[in-house]
């Protein structure tokens, strides 16, 4: 924990009563509420700054870290017609560097170990946020408070045009993604042509083109003024640091000027539209929106349930209608885009392969007529209610949550306890009350789009029109007025960023071991902060346990683990799931196949009674096997329609070659011929030979004991008996690289990008330099700072972001180069990353301070990383895979620090071979296969999306 220096104290104390401090924590009538019905408080204290700031503080000590949250009460909706795209630009332009900090900003917070930071921009906010050490809290603040009062005089025309590049390639990296137009032209439907929601928070490329230094300059000056801002610190800080901290940093900064504030219209539709797009997809899918309240009106918590009752999982009535009974669908889902001017209900479902829509229209149309009707049961009710507030108490572990939560209600209600007042709503509905906010707001008026399987042209890509004008747009009002005035800083900052030179100590549980009545191990980290525990089965199995099999039988195989047990149907397993508020999900990797639970305290006794059903006893049903089938043959057609899961598809089996383990798709889910095939049989071997009680070892994470926990288990698992003959073993054979580097192309015709894999094969995770391995890795491609992606995002903003990886894995694991890049940038990307790779092994090593950057970063970041009982349970995992010793998280620090830059070198040395790489390479054949056969790679062979040679 971090202590404030006395005489630091002393003047935070002496400011308090200047800092329009509110000093309640929560509404004692909310907080009533909330213990009754179980919710955590989050306690906080809010104040003002002279300049019209807003501070809001949570203390949590749990760990040494302290979120840092800053929101800007500006969004897409703020902006003029001509200059869409603004706010998100400008987002982007607020990770340059300021006047004080002429350099990425990334930098510093990677050399302090800073954990979940980025940055955001919706309808009606941006956002940045960032969670640091403790120590490193001024660092934080000071970058914060340069960019926010200190901006302007580093923002050029060469800044603006490198990030105008980035984000027109996000632009197309994500119409690039089948489905990925649907958004723009939904939201263009929904609103009127005259509504600050009418346009996407990306923009329009022609506006984005258009903007210009003066226009940018503009928009910080209108909007990022400290009384248009909202700043959250949670985590291991009290409210007299933060407000001496506050003050000191962000007193002298303007207030801005007041902002025209738009206000809220639904604009809801008196009748239905609708309309269809073509788009490179895999199978129609039909999506339908209604204008609903503003996220500020508490009925969106009446149709927030509605919404989970009509499509909210297995047990939602239009799955249970489209999915399980007339079989017209893959999936459907009912969820709710919350804003403040309005909200969109939205329905999407995945039309079966050759099912007619307007089938599923009528089945809808019927389902949705009997619910409005009837309202739903005090059941649905009951159970929904009870997963949205275990939902609720898991999330709240990370401090970045907790901020977000405080900011969205300061900002938006003016009350960073609005959660308080939705749970109260949520947990007071009835099914009259649900029935009538339905009829309501989703009884008519919808816009409904169908996107069929087609060729996309280019032409395609234009900005929708959208819905016509409309009169009745009510006219912004100015945010307040305030008594506003800076306060001079004691702050020098013309020595620079504050240096981080002391940092807080890890801490983790120390892992605790025991055995059940069969010899089953199980290895339990107590953390005691979140009422609930967490269950893992791990089985020595996996993606790699296909071999000799059909591909695709393990992960096929453990997702019909909850389809059914011999006394449960698939969807009473869900319903009990619900009302347990219990998570159970199983799965696999590349070497392993797992079954986890996340349970509530007070009902782990029947929720491990129901995952011990699941594992122990599946029914594999024919006719939940033929329904899985279908989706997951329509998964692997999604897959072959998307250009990274072309790729992970293709890529892998050209590394390993035929007969290796891993010569499968990275992804896991087999071909169509093996699935198709796949029968019951198949899956009941696979369990008989993998899934038993001698070839799993379960790990506990989480509010319980090793006294507690194992009498448990061994209630539901002790007498867990093995079946006849032993664990097959996988072939994790070596394999030599290919003599001469591979190119493949893969024709995605009308692409707006190309993606770029190129790879090879690293050792495994288990080899004695791996930490030299992944440090390499780190400031060769694996950091926003990386030199891939400075050369190809921020040099040459020929793409969105350019990133090497390397997946985990016991044996050869692959070393991959990914970039999506602009089509006509293809040749030339592909030529930038071949000379970073011959570079770094070549004649521009990495340097002492790269390699320093991700030592200092990796070291630093540990207090933060463990936060979550989700994460103490995945480094529980990775000891146990990789057989690490019980104190590998504690003694990491060691062998950071103990690493040479040497062994760092080699590592580069041992893994990246220039000219012996395979590349894959997706995109528009006519536009790319000239300029890439120009390079020279390697020789060149077309294949389809199936990874065989073309036709």
């Amino acid at each position: 924990m971090a202590h404030t220096f006395p005489a630091r104290a002393a003047l935070a104390l002496a400011l308090a009563a200047g800092l329009g401090f509110v000093g309640a924590p929560a509404p004692a009538a909310a907080r009533v509420a909330a213990q009754a019905q179980q919710i955590p408080e989050l306690a906080y204290q809010r104040f003002t700054l002279p300049n019209g700031l807003t501070v809001v503080v949570h203390e949590d000590h749990k760990a040494p870290v302290v979120a840092v949250s800053v929101w800007y009460h500006v969004g897409s909706s703020y902006e003029p017609k001509g200059k869409t795209g603004f706010a998100h630009l400008f987002e982007h332009l607020m990770f340059q560097g300021s006047e004080n900090h002429k350099d990425e900003y990334f930098k510093p917070f990677e050399l302090a170990g800073a954990t979940d930071q980025n940055g955001t921009t919706w309808l009606d906010r941006t956002n940045y946020f960032e969670t640091v050490p403790t120590t490193a809290l001024d660092m934080a603040l000071w970058m914060e408070s340069d960019r926010m009062g200190h901006l302007l005089g580093a923002i050029g025309q060469k800044e603006l045009d490198e990030q105008r590049g980035v984000v027109q390639n996000e632009k197309r990296q994500d119409e690039n993604q089948p489905y990925g137009r649907v958004s723009e032209l939904i939201q263009a439907e929904a609103f009127p042509a005259n509504h600050p929601y009418h346009h996407d928070t990306i923009g329009s490329m022609a506006d984005l083109n258009a903007a210009s230094l003066a226009d940018v300059k503009q928009w910080f000056r209108d909007y990022y003024g400290a009384a248009n801002t909202v700043v959250v610190l949670a985590g291991d800080i009290t409210p007299a640091q933060a407000k001496e901290k506050m003050l000191k940093y962000f007193g002298d900064i303007g207030p801005g000027p007041r902002v025209p504030r738009p206000q809220p219209w639904v604009a809801p539709r008196a009748t239905s539209t609708r309309g269809t797009m073509t788009d490179n997809v895999a199978q129609a899918r039909i999506y339908r929106e209604w204008n609903v309240p503003s996220r500020t009106d508490l009925s969106i918590n009446q149709l927030q349930l509605a919404a989970a009752v009509l499509g909210g999982g297995k047990t939602s009535r239009l799955y249970q209608r489209l999915v399980y009974k007339d079989k017209l669908a893959d999936d459907v889902s009912v969820d709710i885009e919350q804003h403040v001017l309005a909200s969109l209900f939205e329905l999407q479902v995945d039309v079966k392969k050759g099912v007619d829509p307007a089938k599923v229209e009528a089945a809808v149309a019927d389902e949705w007529a009997r619910f409005l009707r009837e309202g739903p049961t005090v059941d649905e009710l009951e159970r929904v209610k009870t997963s949205i507030r275990a939902d609720f108490v898991r999330g709240l572990e990370r401090v970045n949550t907790q901020a977000a939560i405080l900011a969205e209600g300061q900002l938006y209600q003016d009350d960073p306890g609005a959660y308080l007042k939705d749970f109260d709503a949520l947990m007071a509905a009835t099914p009259a009350s649900v029935k009538a906010a339905a009829n309501r707001w989703i009884a008519r008026g919808d816009y409904t789009l169908t996107v069929v399987p087609g060729k996309v042209e280019e032409t395609d890509f234009a900005t929708a029109a959208g819905r016509p004008a409309l009169p009745g747009k009510p006219a912004p009002r100015l945010s307040p007025a305030g008594d506003y005035r800076t306060v001079p800083s004691t702050v020098d900052r013309s020595k620079g960023v504050p240096q981080v030179t002391e940092f807080p100590g890890l801490t983790f549980p120390t892992l605790q071991h025991g055995k059940l009545a069969n010899g089953i191990e199980v290895t339990l980290a107590e953390r005691h902060e979140v009422p609930a525990v967490q269950v893992q089965l791990l089985f020595d199995a996996g993606y790699a346990a296909d071999q000799g099999r059909k591909l695709g039988t393990s992960s096929f195989t453990m997702a019909m683990l909850d389809e059914g047990t011999r006394d449960l149907d698939s969807v009473e397993i869900a319903k009990r799931e619900q009302r347990l508020g219990a998570e159970i999900d199983s799965g696999c990797g590349l070497d392993f196949c797992n079954v986890s639970l996340n349970a509530l305290d007070d009902k782990l006794t029947p929720s491990l009674a129901l995952f011990a059903d699941i594992v122990r006893n599946p029914a594999f049903r024919d006719d939940d096997v033929a329904r899985l089938r279908g989706q997951w043959l329509a998964r692997i057609a999604q897959e072959k329609s998307r250009p990274i899961g072309i790729a992970l598809r293709t890529l892998p089996p050209l590394l390993y070659g035929e007969g290796h383990a891993y010569a499968i798709p990275f992804t896991g889910s087999g071909t169509v011929h093996s699935i198709t095939s796949l029968d019951v049989n198949d899956m009941r071997r696979f369990m008989g030979d993998f899934i038993r009680p001698d070839n799993v070892k379960i790990l506990v994470a989480g509010d319980t004991t090793l006294d507690k926990i194992i009498p448990q288990l061994d209630q539901v698992f002790g007498d867990w008996k093995p079946g006849a003959g032993k664990v097959p073993t996988k072939n994790l054979a070596r394999v030599a690289a290919p003599a001469h580097s591979r190119v493949y192309l893969i024709d995605r015709p009308g692409a707006q990008q190309s993606l770029i894999l190129a790879g090879g094969l690293a050792p495994s995770t288990k080899v004695g330099n791996n930490l030299a391995i992944e440090t390499m890795n780190g400031a060769f491609g694996g950091t926003f700072t990386s030199r891939l992606n400075m050369n190809l995002r921020e040099d040459k903003h020929w793409a969105y972001g350019a990133f090497s990886f390397l997946p985990d894995a016991l044996g050869q694991r692959p070393f991959l180069m990914y970039a999506p890049v602009q089509t006509d940038k293809t040749g030339p990307s592909a030529a930038e990353i071949l000379a970073e790779a011959r570079g770094v092994v070549g004649p521009h090593p990495l340097t002492p301070p790269e390699i320093a950057k991700i030592k200092d970063g990796a070291v630093r970041s540990l207090p933060g990383e463990y936060q979550t009982t989700s994460a103490v349970m995945g480094a529980l995992q990775e000891i146990t895979l990789y057989d690490r010793p019980d104190d590998w998280v504690q003694t990491e620090k060691a062998r950071i620090e103990a690493l040479k830059d040497p062994q760092v070198q080699a590592a580069a040395e041992e893994v990246i071979h220039p000219d012996h790489l395979t590349w894959v390479i997706v995109g528009d054949l006519k536009k790319i296969e000239q300029p890439v056969r120009a390079l020279n790679l390697g020789q060149v062979q077309v294949l389809d999306a199936d990874g065989k040679p073309a036709k």
